[in-house]
């Protein structure tokens, strides 16, 4: 009987995990900011996009590590906070998929294959569970230009 309450009680806490994971702190003055991209650039694909961060440090997905986290490249969406999920999205694991690009392994650089066309990216700095910290570390909203 013991083995299985104490497998009920890991699944609780791994599932309640993330609802408390929105109160990692960032230290006041944390900013994450694209390194060579700027608002209105026009360029070529694939586009090489590097990330940079003051005021905290990188460390993988899953590392209980203070003031540290790891990127994510949000893409033609709207910005962190302002979607359909709004303020609930701050507190919760950022979806993976096209529009949200995880860098769990520590990355500060990626190489994106974009359509030609207009293309709105945002970083934003995730916790050990890929939730926004409290404050939110996020970049302004760019929009660059693919040819």
């Amino acid at each position: 009987m013991k083995p299985l309450f104490a497998t009920i009680c890991a699944a609780a806490l791994a599932a309640a995990a993330p609802v408390f994971a929105g109160d990692t702190p960032a230290p006041e003055g944390a900013e994450v900011y694209f390194v060579n991209l700027s608002d209105g650039a026009t360029v070529e694909a694939p586009v090489t996009v590097v990330f940079g961060l003051r005021g905290m440090g990188v460390a993988p997905a899953g590392t209980d590590r203070e003031n540290t986290g790891h990127h994510h490249v949000l893409v033609d969406r709207p910005p962190l906070g302002e979607g359909p999920d709004g303020a609930e999205e701050l507190n919760s694991s950022l979806p993976a998929d096209e529009n949200h690009i995880h860098f769990g392994g520590g990355q500060t650089e990626v190489s994106l294959d974009l359509t030609p066309g207009a293309h709105t990216l945002q970083l934003v700095l995730g916790d050990m569970n890929h939730v926004p910290h409290d404050p939110p570390v996020v970049s302004e909203v760019i929009t660059i230009t693919v040819e």
